[in-house]
Parts: structure tokens; sequence; C-alpha cells
């Protein structure tokens, strides 16, 4: 390529704000992620939590199971790509009514019984929050994420995203009851070995949801 040409891409590149990889060059990014609970103990629940970089390699679709049992979702928290499906395949002995009512994907499911599967794909990137009609206190997230570089944390909050070349990043790390928190994060050519992100869940309170019609159940539950 004329020298020119490359200077003239590099420094639209600069000036757009994207990262700046370095030809042949990446790093691995890891860290810890602690989710502090009431009394500031630490949350068990810090596996549910999602760990991402912006601008990354655009992630593939894929398919995912969130299955009906004992009247939960599980799992109870899902990351997929753009354009993947995820079925719910229903283990209980009664029926149930998978629905949505997110903007990012609403969608009902219907009724079905016991050795019997839905699905639905999710498009749009964002939460999505998935409830059941006749039971209030199951739910579940599937989170639709576009970016490639996405981690979850270990039961001790550690976690990491191999492959990331040197540049400017924003990374994000959320959690059901400890909501979001993003931060800039500066990739060196070795990487980034010491990443801390922290969230808060002690004053989490629960809120009522609706149901397919968007009225109150008739029975009381967990509700998120």
């Amino acid at each position: 390529m004329n020298p020119s040409i490359t200077s003239m891409l590099a420094a639209a590149l600069i000036a757009s704000g994207a990262p700046a990889p370095l030809a042949g060059q990446s790093g691995l990014v890891k860290g810890n992620l602690t989710l502090k609970d009431k009394g500031g103990k630490l949350a068990a629940d810090v596996t549910d939590a999602i760990v991402w970089l912006d601008g990354g390699p655009p992630a593939r679709p894929h398919d995912a199971e969130i299955v009906t049992r004992d009247k939960q979702l599980i799992p109870s928290v899902v990351v997929v790509a753009p354009g993947s499906s995820v079925a719910f395949p229903n283990h209980d002995p009664f029926n149930h009514n998978v629905f949505s009512l997110s903007p990012e994907a609403v969608f009902d499911l219907g009724l079905f019984g016991r050795g019997d599967s839905r699905s639905m794909t999710f498009s749009k990137p964002g939460l999505v929050r998935i409830y059941c009609n006749i039971h209030a206190q199951m739910w579940a997230v599937v989170m639709v994420l576009a970016t490639g570089w996405v981690a979850r944390p270990g039961p001790d909050g550690t976690w990491q995203i191999p492959n990331v070349p040197p540049g400017s990043y924003t990374m994000t790390a959320w959690h059901e009851r400890g909501g979001q928190v993003s931060q800039p994060l500066v990739v060196g050519a070795a990487g980034n070995a010491d990443v801390r992100l922290a969230l808060d869940a002690s004053g989490f309170k629960p809120k009522p949801h609706t149901n397919k019609l968007g009225k109150p159940y008739q029975s009381e539950g967990r509700r998120y």
C-alpha cells in the first residue's frame, strides 16, 4: 500500500477514537470482579456476572439452551451473539409459557408441556428479561452481545479475555443484582493482567413484574 495512503488511514483511525492494534501483537486481559452483598460480604453468585470489552471481533451466532425444571429457568443468565437461537425445553410435568416484553425481543412461546421445546432467535443486541406467564418466580436473562470479547467470572471472581490487541477500550461488567459499571481500559502489547471491577448488590430489591398481558400474577413469587 502507498505510504501516504497508510498514513491517511492511520490518522482516520486515531481521529475516530477506535483502538489502533499493532500488527501481529495481542495480549491477555484478565482481572477480578468483586460483587458485594449485604453486610459487606462477597456474593456467591458472582459467576452470574458478565464481563466484556467493546470493539472486539464480531461474535458468531450459536445455539444455547435454557431448561425449565422445578419451576425454574436454568441457567438464569445466558450470553449469546446476535442471530443466536435459544431453546427452552420443558422438563417439568406441567405446562409453562415462556415470554418476554423486553424491547430488544418481544415474544410469547405459548403453552408447552413436558418433553416439548420452543425456541427464540435473538437478533438485536441488548438485555432480554424472560419470564413464565404461569409461575411468577421463574426468570432468566439473555444478554445479546455483538463483541466476541466476553468472559464469565469464576467462583473467586477471576476472569480473562485472550487475544486483545493494544489499544483503548471500554470494559463493562454486569450482574442482575449488582447492576452495571463501565470504565476505560488501555491495553499494552503484553495485555493487562490486573483489571479490577466492582459491583454492589447490597441494596438490591426485587421488583415485581407483570404477566404477558401486563397484569399482576394471581400468586406471589420471587420476581426479578
